[in-house]
């Protein structure tokens, strides 16, 4: 059940998840961050999802399900599978708390303001804690994503993998501040940072457990279908429109298309 490629992939997936440990590290250990930086990271992020979603990952799921159903029938079930990767995060975005990261770096800025020390710091709490829970919610198709790549490619999940984890930095820290400035506590802030990025690898092994049995080409290529489309609407709704709020909107252009760029330039030499 269990090889080098199960073992590569879960480490991965715990690699990406654990990133948001990263982000609750920069609220507790620096004082001042590059917002210019997070915005090109985030939109360099987005561009490497986007593109290994529609250039990679979206044929690998036509090429599995048209060798099982057929060229016809296997597009249509691709073209479905995506689209309902994009309705299943959709759902998960409508019954959960917002993420909106840019404010907690504003928060950041405004720590030592007397407005901001007089909010109710169980307000505060309460905010941190639905935020990791959101964040967990999020992060677990995003580790079954990462997980899935991996086992049908070591290089794209590689490259998957990386931009999660660029993308949960800044997710770490939306939940550090609050929970830090409630408690006074870094240690508490990290520890519920760290718990939010657990939901990745969790989300890795319960899918693995439960597909393993029922692994074939109509299988991966669902998968791959629903990943594809979760990506691009990950990338589109939630990377993009934070990366422009942190810096300037040229700045997440230019990540985005160095991120298309360097996902293009890896598969390229992997071939």
């Amino acid at each position: 059940m269990f090889n080098e490629h199960v073992l590569l992939a879960f480490s991965l997936t715990l690699f990406a998840g654990l990133a948001t440990g990263i982000g609750s590290a920069f609220v507790l250990l620096t004082k001042n961050m590059s917002t210019k930086f997070l915005s090109v990271a985030l939109g360099f992020s987005a561009g490497i999802m986007i593109y290994v979603s529609f250039v990679e990952i979206f044929f690998k799921a036509a090429d599995s399900l048209t060798a099982h159903l057929g060229e016809v029938t296997g597009m249509w079930v691709t073209v479905i599978s995506f689209f309902s990767g994009i309705i299943l995060i959709v759902l998960v975005d409508k019954f959960i708390p917002d993420i909106n990261s840019p404010k907690a770096m504003q928060t950041i800025n405004n720590a030592n303001n007397a407005e901001y020390e007089s909010i109710n710091s169980n307000k505060l709490m309460r905010m941190g804690v639905l935020m990791a829970l959101a964040i967990a919610i999020h992060n677990f198709p995003e580790g079954l994503a990462t997980f899935m790549a991996t086992l049908d490619d070591p290089s794209v999940g590689i490259a998957i993998a990386i931009a999660i984890a660029i993308h949960n930095i800044p997710e770490g820290i939306a939940v550090a501040i609050p929970i830090y400035y409630a408690t006074n506590s870094k240690k508490t802030a990290f520890k519920y940072s760290f718990i939010s990025g657990l939901a990745e690898p969790i989300g890795a092994l319960v899918g693995y457990i439960l597909l393993y049995n029922f692994f074939n080409d109509l299988v991966f290529g669902i998968i791959f279908g629903l990943i594809s489309g979760i990506m691009v609407f990950i990338s589109i709704d939630q990377l993009l429109p934070t990366a422009r709020e942190y810096g300037e909107h040229n700045l997440s252009i230019y990540g985005l298309v160095a991120g298309m760029a360097v996902m293009a330039l890896s598969l390229l030499l992997l071939m």
